[in-house]
């Protein structure tokens, strides 16, 4: 039995395709991609589930997201829970350029990787 895994090639698009805020759907987990350098050869990518959109009064067009982690233990905006902690990043629903479904932000860290190796790293 074999247990190598193989990846198929595939095209890759010279420019990132974020989702959309009109694509947003809630309870549905997306991936926070982010560098640590200018040169983009340190992604950090984290997951992180959509909550929705104005969740507060003052709010007009804000779209949040929590860290996965803490919304699968069922921590909800909003909720007084004993002991319980979440991370909620809010923000313009027009600012989301680093926010992406999985198989999008696969392809900008293949595309990371193809940097990485030309830079020696």
């Amino acid at each position: 039995m074999n247990d190598e895994l193989r990846f198929e090639g595939r095209e890759l698009k010279s420019y990132a395709e974020p989702v959309s805020a009109a694509e947003l759907r809630q309870g549905e987990t997306y991936f926070t991609l982010n560098y640590a350098d200018e040169e983009l050869l340190l992604p950090y990518l984290e997951p992180v589930v959509f909550v929705g959109w104005d969740l507060s009064p003052e709010d007009r067009g804000q779209v949040y997201f929590q860290d996965s982690e803490s919304y699968r233990r069922g921590v909800r905006f909003g909720d007084e829970t004993d002991g319980e902690t979440a991370t909620f990043q809010f923000g313009d629903g027009a600012s989301i350029g680093h926010v992406f479904e999985f198989e999008r932000a696969l392809d900008m860290l293949l595309a990371c990787a193809i940097r990485r190796q030309r830079a020696g790293c």
